[in-house]
Order: structure tokens, then sequence, then C-alpha cells
């Protein structure tokens, strides 16, 4: 009979991320037909799995800010003398508008990863997360969560060029997933996609003779970037999902 890894098992079943089943199972909070799991344990489709209510608690408590990012911060760890865009999350730059009803604390900060990157010179929004499902969700290597952008540009683009956006480039030798591109207005192009390669639309555009001046990201998935002012972050609401 096949067997997996408990940790990813538990991952596939949407229960939490295989990190986060790791730490469940340190702390004895899975157990295995019975009897407390240990790490690394291989389970197979017969074997009854109950995930401790502590752990269901714990998740219950992760959070996940929405952030309208500036130019000039990076999304992940810091570099080149870059600040990460996590050091946006204070108490001063929490949007009042924010609905969520959700009061700022501290252990907020813990573990907070952002879920997709954006560049140091591109804007709009960023998700910082404590829940590995979310992540998983938005840039798992089976996600099919759309995110869209206003791309402004410089250059001449002809039909044939508009055409290869949408669907028939390749980056790093592979074949890009069909993408939505359309012109919004005279300099500012629309773009939809499935994926996210490293400073992809940047590098699309080049194929095709245009430069990117500037980039905003808008919506990811079912969630709009909206009235967020530049800068500042708003929690994710408990009836708000990405997909």
């Amino acid at each position: 009979m096949e067997t997996m890894r408990l940790s990813k098992r538990l991952a596939e079943m949407g229960i939490c991320s295989r990190r986060e089943a790791d730490v469940y199972i340190e702390k004895g909070w899975v157990k295995v037909n019975g009897v407390a799991a240990v790490l690394g344990q291989k389970v197979s489709p017969d074997d009854l799995i109950v995930v401790e209510r502590q752990a269901l608690t714990a998740q219950a408590h992760r959070v996940t800010i929405l952030l309208n990012k500036p130019v000039g911060y990076v999304s992940g760890q810091a570099e080149n003398g870059y600040q990460p865009a996590v050091v946006l999350i204070r108490p001063e730059n929490h949007w009042h508008g924010d609905q969520s009803k959700v009061n700022f604390s501290r252990d907020h900060l813990k573990g907070l990863a952002p879920a997709g990157r954006l560049d140091i010179d591109s804007v709009g929004l960023l998700v910082l997360t404590q829940d590995g499902r979310v992540a998983k969700e938005i840039i798992g290597e089976n996600s099919a969560v759309e995110k869209e952008y206003l791309v402004r540009v410089e250059g001449e683009l002809d039909s044939e060029g508009l055409r290869l956006l949408n669907h028939g480039l390749a980056l790093d030798g592979q074949a890009l997933q069909p993408a939505k591109v359309w012109w919004q207005n005279d300099d500012q192009l629309r773009f939809i996609l499935r994926e996210g390669k490293k400073r992809q639309i940047r590098r699309m555009c080049e194929l095709v003779g245009l430069r990117v001046v500037g980039l905003k990201r808008i919506r990811i998935g079912n969630i709009m970037l909206g009235d967020l002012p530049t800068g500042q972050w708003r929690y994710l609401s408990q009836d708000e999902n990405f997909s």
C-alpha cells in the first residue's frame, strides 16, 4: 500500500502547511490510529489521522495582512541595504478603514512572511501571512489564483506583440502559461497572470520591445487593493478569501 509523509498528507488535506504540520507533530498534537505521531512518520490512506484542538486553536489565531507596498522596499529579507516590507507593519500604518475588527498585536509579526513577491521598484498589493495554507493557496505549485497588474510601458507594441504577451512567450527555457493582457489606456497595459516567475512582467515586456516604467499589483484572487493607501496595511477579514 502506498505511503507518504504525514506532514505531506496533512498539507494535502488542507489542514496546514508541511512546516506547520511538523510543529504540530513535535508538540504532540497529531495522532495516527490513536498514537502520538513522530516527525518523519509515513502514513497510508487507511490510517486514521486526528489533529488535536490545540492545533486548530493555534491556527485560528494566525493572521494574514494586506499591504500596499511602496517603492523602495523588498518583499522578503533585507537586501542591498533595502528594508523588507514587513517593517511597515506598525500600528501607525494600520489603515483606519480596516473592517476586520482584529486588534494589532506584536505576536502578529512572528513568522509573518510574504506570499509572493513584488520587486523593489513595484508597488501595490502584497500579502504577508502567518498561515501556510494561505501561502500555498497563492504561490503553491498548483495555485490557480490570478494576480492582476497595471503596467505603464514605453515603446511600440503591435497586434502580434500583444498576441505574444497573451500566449506565446517563454522564460528560462519554459513556455509561459496563457495570460490575459490588454490596453488599459494609451500607455498602460493590464495583465492577469496565474504564475509568478521572477520579474516576469518586466521580462515579458522586454521580449516584445517594451520597457516597464511602472508596475502596480491591484488584485490577488478575490482580494482587491481597493482604497488601501500606499504604505498602509489591513488584516484579511474572516469572511474574505483569495479563491
